[in-house]
């Protein structure tokens, strides 16, 4: 009876290689040559594909192949096993201005409802992901002056960690400050935490939505203040439509009494560069019962140029 040859593999440069442990095979030397050949490259769909072939043009030798295939899988799981272990480990140590990627924006606006002018604005958004926590930090300015008079001025920032309790389940705090004096107060702060849920996890779409209580205190221009205890709902949508066009959709909802704020953000963006990307977005704000003078509604629709790092 014929004796199969058993295999070895280890790791080069260019990833697993397998080596033949005896020269006694069957398999003919140009199919185990173009397997080896393939695992080489660290390319599993390649390496899977080939041995496929072989096992159809070599179906004597299916033995064999599945062997060296049972040979390269056991090792690329250890492979990978001790990948993970290190990232892991890497991600424990990191300091704590380590491991944050983000993107900064540039550009124009447009604005109707308290104030109708064109001016700047920029924005920054931050991440950084752990095993378990995430902490998301955003700002935005949208700002214009005529004739050394200000004539649209809003401001936000916002800070939010979220722990992970399940493949999907996370928890979720939030922070938030505004100013927008032309919708009449001087300064807006938020408190929220609660629960949170990934309900679509996919290689080119994401959905997220979040609820839990929360607290604001509005400053308004004359002096007075208010403080309630609200609602908060809110959700994330991205959707990579193709490889340099992605559409974003959020939405948020503070409801209590007196007056609820509800919010919509609608975006495209399109790549230009490594890293360069232009963003069109549209932006619905709704108070339901602002402070006398201002109006319910305000619309901020934008152009900016983005920068990923």
């Amino acid at each position: 009876m014929p004796q199969l040859k058993t295999f070895a593999l280890t790791v080069a440069a260019s990833g697993l290689v397998l080596i033949p442990a005896a020269a006694q095979a069957e398999l003919p030397d140009p199919v185990r040559d173009m397997i080896v050949a393939a695992i080489a490259t660290g390319d599993d769909a390649k390496v899977r594909t080939v041995i496929d072939i072989a096992r159809t043009t070599n179906p004597d030798d299916a033995a064999e192949i599945d062997a060296m295939l049972a040979t390269y899988e056991t090792q690329l799981a250890a492979n990978q096993a001790a990948e993970a272990a290190a990232e892991q480990e890497a991600i424990r140590s990191a300091g704590l201005f380590d491991n944050w990627s983000g993107s900064g924006e540039l550009g124009a606006f447009n604005s109707t409802g308290n104030s109708s002018n064109t001016g700047i604005t920029a924005g920054l958004a931050l991440t950084r992901d752990g095993i378990n926590w995430r902490h998301k930090l955003r700002a935005r300015v949208d700002y214009q002056e005529s004739n050394g008079v200000v004539t649209s001025e809003q401001f936000l920032a916002s800070y939010e960690p979220n722990l992970r309790l399940s493949d999907r389940l996370f928890a979720y705090a939030l922070a938030q400050y505004e100013r927008d004096r032309f919708q009449g107060f001087s300064a807006r702060y938020a408190a929220s935490g609660g629960l949170g849920y990934d309900v679509i996890v996919e290689d080119n779409m994401t959905l997220s939505v979040k609820a839990g209580p929360a607290y604001r205190r509005t400053e308004f221009l004359l002096g007075q203040s208010t403080s309630n205890i609200a609602g908060l709902a809110s959700m994330d949508f991205d959707w990579q439509i193709a490889k340099n066009i992605a559409l974003t959709q959020d939405a948020s909802a503070f409801i209590q009494s007196g007056s609820s704020t509800y919010t919509s953000g609608t975006g495209i963006q399109a790549g230009v560069a490594d890293n360069i990307s232009v963003r069109l977005s549209y932006t619905i704000e709704h108070d339901t019962n602002p402070p006398l003078g201002a109006e319910n509604t305000d619309t901020l629709s934008r152009i900016t140029v983005v920068y990923d790092f």
